[in-house]
């Protein structure tokens, strides 16, 4: 698989990356054991770029991923994030911790989960409103100096935050949604912009807008009673509707090019520039194959010029976050 730069880090990475979260938590039932292999899978087959976060299962997806890649330490690039406080007893609860010694006691305890003395790519998961941007990444700066991170980066952030970071220390990446169905960091004074300014990577997160452009999913029912995607606001009633329409219109497309609608999107989102990586996240090797077919789909400008005029911004019906965790972005 071909290799596309972190940033200015020095680091490199798969161009299509493994996000590991639903591994552990939000999109149904757990199965560990089919997760490893799945991990394992995704390492063989070069897809080395794995994403996870402290909050994915309270911990635990840490964990998993430590579990996993025992004796394979040198062949992975791994992506963790802290910020994000939850609370068990409260499942819908969330808080935002940016402050230096938080960053530092996070760090300490990811280290531990995952059973590795350095993290590659260390995210602030979600801007600490009542912390100083400068605080927080002065914080994670001294963890590069200390050998414990490699790089840093930041999650949904707005173009201002990211421009005060990097005064601190150079910011390696930004993860944010970014799919056909979420192309709000295109906008002219948007995160994407912002990022190619100063040479940071963009890292896609949820590039299959959470499973819906796969074309798998027909009706919420089709979700689990626990998935957070029946909290969403474009996974219900006549926003869901609509937006399956428009998944059906990519899917023809993706019948003409004799692939599936998700390796479209995912190759869609390679074809925005190479300082783009996209994470899908898959917790079973029949979905881990599929994605990564698509870093072989060449699309034509005819085919890019036919996705836009089906998928500009103004398409998708619905917020991509609840109100209550809408706020937790853009800060």
């Amino acid at each position: 698989m071909n290799r596309r730069n972190l940033g200015k880090s020095g680091l490199t990475v798969s161009e299509i990356g493994l996000g590991c979260m639903g591994m552990s938590d939000f999109y149904g039932v757990r199965d560990d054991e089919e997760s490893i292999v799945t991990i394992h899978a995704a390492i063989d087959q070069g897809c080395t770029f794995l994403d996870t976060a402290d909050m994915y299962g309270y911990g635990d997806n840490e964990i998993l991923v430590g579990q996993a890649i025992k004796g394979r330490r040198d062949k992975v690039t791994i992506a963790t994030k802290f910020g994000i406080v939850r609370d068990r007893h409260d499942p819908a609860r969330r808080g935002v911790n940016g402050r230096p010694s938080y960053v530092k006691s996070a760090c300490d305890a990811s280290l531990k989960r995952l059973g590795v003395e350095e993290i590659d790519l260390y995210y602030q998961h979600r801007v600490d409103t009542e912390t100083p941007i400068e605080d927080t990444v002065g914080a994670m700066s001294e963890l590069v100096e200390k050998g414990k991170v490699r790089a840093i980066g930041l999650s949904e952030v707005s173009p201002g935050t990211l421009e005060r970071a990097c005064s601190v220390h150079p910011i390696a990446a930004v993860q944010t949604e970014y799919s056909l169905w979420s192309r709000e960091p295109e906008d002219a004074d948007g995160i994407l912009t912002a990022c190619r300014k100063r040479e940071v990577a963009f890292v896609a997160y949820s590039p299959l807008g959470r499973g819906f452009l796969t074309g798998q999913i027909k009706s919420p029912d089709d979700f689990e009673a626990d998935d957070m995607r029946r909290n969403s606001p474009r996974f219900q009633g006549e926003n869901f509707a609509r937006n399956l329409q428009l998944v059906e219109r990519i899917g023809e497309i993706a019948r003409e090019k004799s692939c599936t609608p998700a390796q479209l999107a995912l190759a869609w989102i390679l074809a925005q520039g190479e300082d783009i990586i996209p994470i899908p996240g898959t917790k079973r090797r029949k979905y881990l194959a599929e994605n990564l077919v698509a870093a072989e789909i060449a699309l034509t400008d005819n085919d890019l010029s036919r996705l836009e005029e089906i998928s500009p911004r103004e398409a998708v019906s619905g917020d991509r976050y609840p109100e209550n965790l809408r706020a937790l972005i853009n800060r």
